[in-house]
């Protein structure tokens, strides 16, 4: 049997760092819907060219294309010994349609893991992360030692002071995620998470899946607990 898990957390519960985790200790991938559509825009053939044409109209991709997108990604060989889901599945007839599909390929679904994090909490994690080239990563509110973090005005007035982070000892300027730099985008990130999540919580916890790990921990803690979970 396959290692198949739905990893589930709002914005800033560490979602990413316990995909690697998961990934490099169990050696399954990381499949994330968001990024098999962007990988639609580098192919030509006709199903590849329908998603992108929904995207460029701003239009939601319904269940059934992306069932089909996650049965193909499915098919291809690193993913015959399990696979981490990420944003998938959103609802629950999308949640249905994976069982089904599992229960075909004589596989079932070990755990849905929730990483639980208040979301006053999840939205500095968020709002106040940035990064180095190197990878290293730091936090207006948590890890901001050796950074001098600054909010700069807009010239005009016309937006909100943008918040900038420099590593003090080498003046690098560090890098922030588009989509955290503004707080409005954050919250609207988050009000989409409790409403997409919670009747997929109740689905799964119907079903004896749904495993609660707190995320407000140490990363290694919260590793632990999910190793304890995929090794029952």
């Amino acid at each position: 049997m396959g290692l198949f898990v739905i990893l589930m957390g709002v914005q800033g519960a560490g979602k990413g760092e316990q995909a690697r985790h998961i990934t490099e200790k169990y050696g399954i991938p990381h499949l994330s819907t968001g990024d098999l559509f962007r990988a639609m825009k580098t192919r030509e053939d006709n199903f590849a060219k329908k998603i992108q044409q929904m995207m460029a109209e701003g239009k939601l991709i319904d269940d059934d294309t992306t069932n089909e997108v996650v049965r193909e990604r499915l098919a291809l060989p690193d993913a015959q010994n399990g696979v981490i889901f990420d944003g998938y599945p959103r609802t629950p007839a999308q949640a249905d349609w994976l069982e089904n599909h599992l229960r075909e390929r004589g596989e079932s679904m070990k755990a849905v893991i929730l990483l639980e994090l208040d979301l006053f909490t999840a939205f500095k994690r968020a709002y106040g992360r940035m990064t180095a080239k190197d990878g290293k990563t730091y936090n207006l509110y948590y890890n901001n030692e050796g950074v001098e973090f600054a909010f700069v005005n807009h010239p005009d007035n016309m937006f909100p002071p943008r918040l900038t982070g420099v590593v003090t000892e080498t003046g690098e300027e560090l890098i922030r995620r588009p989509d955290d730099a503004h707080a409005h985008a954050i919250i609207k990130r988050i009000d989409i998470f409790i409403r997409d999540t919670e009747p997929l919580v109740a689905h799964y916890h119907s079903k004896g899946l749904l495993m609660r790990v707190p995320a407000n921990q140490l990363i290694a803690d919260v590793s632990e607990e999910i190793d304890l979970i995929l090794t029952q």
